[in-house]
């Protein structure tokens, strides 16, 4: 079996990706660059999937591009923003069709627009882009303060720990939310039994006013 490369860079390994079940913690987050599409409605559909399969072909092209200049690094997995219009419906009625999202995969510190067109050009090439290809966008997310905690279990099994998260836990430390319900999928759903996914849950917060 081979060793893992001490120098190819894997951010799974900051303090940004630890969480542990049943713990919520606060945390402060640097600015930090992605590759973002957007969508809305059931992530059971194909336009999901059409979505995570236009943002993978990007962020291996820019990993073989940047590991020929000496800098290697880890694909990270997939994350996503999540809203509506009424929270009520991703926390408590789970109604999938009122759902709007953001996939995102992070992306090391030197990754930025320009590199971004030049991944896209690479596919382009290679024939390997997707349809999806061209709304695939470099962003900025600043989070600032949040609080995150690990969920162990089937997605639709989130709301609980989501309840006692906004509910409990935010305002029980003079807290309010401010951005989009973030989470980050370290198990591959088509390998892994629900029951044992593992998901981090995040949520930004302020000071309460």
């Amino acid at each position: 079996m081979s060793r893992p490369d001490p120098d190819k860079l894997d951010l799974k390994k900051t303090d940004a990706y630890r969480a542990k079940r049943g713990e919520f913690r606060i945390l402060d987050l640097p600015s930090q660059g992605y590759l973002a599409i957007d969508g809305e409605g059931d992530p059971n559909t194909a336009a999901f999937g059409e979505a995570v399969e236009a943002l993978y072909p990007l962020a291996y092209a820019l990993k073989f591009a940047s590991k020929g200049e000496g800098r290697d690094f880890v694909v990270m997995p997939l994350e996503g923003l999540w809203w509506a219009d009424d929270m009520a419906a991703f926390t408590r009625a789970r109604d999938k069709s009122r759902w709007s999202w953001t996939l995102l995969i992070l992306q090391p510190g030197w990754i930025d627009a320009g590199r971004l067109e030049e991944a896209r050009a690479a596919v382009a090439r290679k024939g390997t882009a997707s349809a999806r290809s061209a709304e695939v966008r470099f962003e900025s997310l600043d989070e600032g303060r949040c609080v995150q905690t690990l969920h162990l279990g089937s997605f639709d099994d989130e709301a609980p720990v989501l309840a006692r998260m906004h509910d409990e836990f935010i305002p029980a430390h003079g807290l309010v939310m401010t951005g989009r319900h973030h989470e980050i999928y370290l198990s591959d759903p088509r390998r892994t039994a629900p029951a044992r996914l593992r998901t981090i849950l995040r949520q930004p917060v302020a000071s309460a006013p």
